[in-house]
């Protein structure tokens, strides 16, 4: 697998890609992505990442000081109250200055929050203190089973220790930062765990500040994995018969509002700079995330070309999907 460190000389925004840089849909809240490597190999994943994947050719890591200059000037542009959340299509603890990010991140002045998406597996003590020193608001933690079989089936590897990562989620617990719990609800497979992860949320005392849940519907994606004996719920399905059914069971409220919730509002987003059916050229500058994709650079935005094998220089693309600034061609 090839892996690509993106710098300001590497002439690679950081806008356009679902895979790196920063991804903004409109709202307060920024997606801040530093690195896509994963540990784990879930049977559910939707971009199919890990060890394990048959589709992906390219890993990426972004420098910090690129990365935060990025940050730097937009988020002022959303306004204050901004929140960022550290994500990947991996797992972002693999990001080895992650500390570092965070505590550069609270000291933007329109940044009010910083959050991280996490499976917890490389959650330590060490790394907890780090993340709470820096000013972390927030871990959610994606936990989908207290079984400790079935949480290693849903994790795609045998290392995996349940005992580890729920002892981690009391650690973070007992810092400065708070906890939401995020399953991912697969009928079918993990129904009876869910109840078990709501008690679990209860018990450590999750949601010191944000919800202590926020539970998630299994969704079918053209390059993710589906596992066998998932049957996928419809959203009326999942809000009116299953969230209703752990509310009553719980007597927590599990239907998420992001403005109620968490303080995300619609903000102005970044001006789109592609519009879909439109042609253009862009300059091809690294191997894609997956076989058969190229990441290349027009506007100063990145383009994720498909059906691309041309590895360098120019080429004609059209533009088939272009929403929230994260732009999709094919060539022509």
């Amino acid at each position: 697998m090839a892996h690509v460190r993106i710098t300001a000389e590497s002439d690679i925004p950081l806008i356009g890609s679902l895979y790196f840089g920063i991804i903004d849909r409109g709202t307060s809240l920024l997606q801040v992505r530093p690195s896509c490597g994963c540990n784990l190999n879930c049977p559910f994943c939707s971009v199919d990442a890990g060890p394990h994947s048959t589709t992906r050719a390219t890993s990426y890591e972004v420098e910090l000081d690129y990365l935060l200059s990025a940050v730097e000037e937009i988020a002022p542009f959303k306004g204050t109250g901004v929140e960022c959340h550290i994500d990947s299509p991996g797992e972002p603890l693999m990001y080895s200055r992650l500390p570092e990010l965070v505590a550069a991140l609270k000291n933007i002045d329109a940044v009010s929050v910083v959050s991280l998406q996490t499976n917890g597996t490389l959650l330590d003590d060490a790394k907890i203190a780090a993340l709470a020193a820096a000013g972390l608001d927030r871990v959610n933690l994606s936990l989908h089973a207290f079984d400790p079989g079935l949480a290693r089936q849903l994790a795609g590897v045998d290392w995996y220790d349940i005992d580890k990562v729920t002892g981690a989620a009391k650690a973070v617990v007992a810092s400065s930062m708070d906890l939401l719990i995020a399953p991912v609800y697969m009928p079918g497979i993990n129904d009876a765990e869910i109840p078990k992860l709501i008690g679990f949320a209860q018990e450590c005392g999750a949601g010191k500040r944000f919800p202590p849940l926020g539970i998630q519907k299994f969704e079918r994606y053209r390059y993710g994995r589906t596992p066998k004996g998932v049957k996928v719920q419809s959203w009326w399905q999942f809000f009116n018969r299953s969230i209703k059914e752990w509310e009553k069971m719980s007597g927590l409220h599990l239907r998420l509002d992001p403005g109620r919730d968490f303080g995300t509002v619609r903000r102005p987003s970044l001006p789109q700079v592609f519009t879909k059916g439109e042609k253009a050229t862009v300059e091809i500058r690294a191997p894609g995330w997956i076989h058969g994709e190229q990441i290349g650079v027009a506007r100063n935005r990145v383009v994720s070309v498909f059906g691309c094998d041309k590895e360098s220089g120019q080429i004609r693309v059209k533009i088939v999907a272009a929403k929230n600034n994260i732009y999709v061609g094919v060539p022509v």
